[in-house]
């Protein structure tokens, strides 16, 4: 049985696809030209400019857990069907699956072995441009 989602994954979800869309980017550069052109009319105040930095500073600031949270689904969901493709490949190495929890000096380790094998004098193609 699947864990049902919380209100948080719920809303995070119906918020990165309202605000994909290319309406909310349009009322977004709307909201710009509307608080530029209301800039004659408040003086250029303080106030004025203050709202603009406010309004953008907490937008951005929600806005960096949203897209957070977007890409660690995204990414363990794409970990998870990888990690299955490696799983039912008979001839893939099962030690790479869950290489996402290792550590940077793991990961290297494996990258610097992986390296080794795939080095141009082991590629069939290397092998045909050094023969013409």
């Amino acid at each position: 049985m699947t864990p049902s989602p919380t209100v948080f994954d719920r809303f995070a979800r119906w918020t990165e696809h309202q605000l994909g869309r290319s309406l909310t980017f349009v009322l977004a550069v709307l909201s710009i030209i509307v608080w530029g052109v209301t800039g004659p009319i408040f003086g250029w105040s303080d106030t004025w400019q203050l709202v603009i930095n406010t309004g953008t500073t907490i937008v951005t600031f929600l806005m960096v857990f949203l897209i957070q949270n977007a890409q660690n689904r995204d990414t363990q969901a794409l970990q998870l069907k990888l990690d299955e493709l490696i799983r039912v490949n008979t001839a893939a190495r099962n030690s790479l699956m869950g290489l996402e929890e290792k550590s940077q000096s793991e990961v290297e380790h494996i990258k610097s072995a992986w390296a080794d094998l795939v080095s141009p004098e082991a590629t069939p193609t290397a092998a045909k441009s050094a023969h013409p």
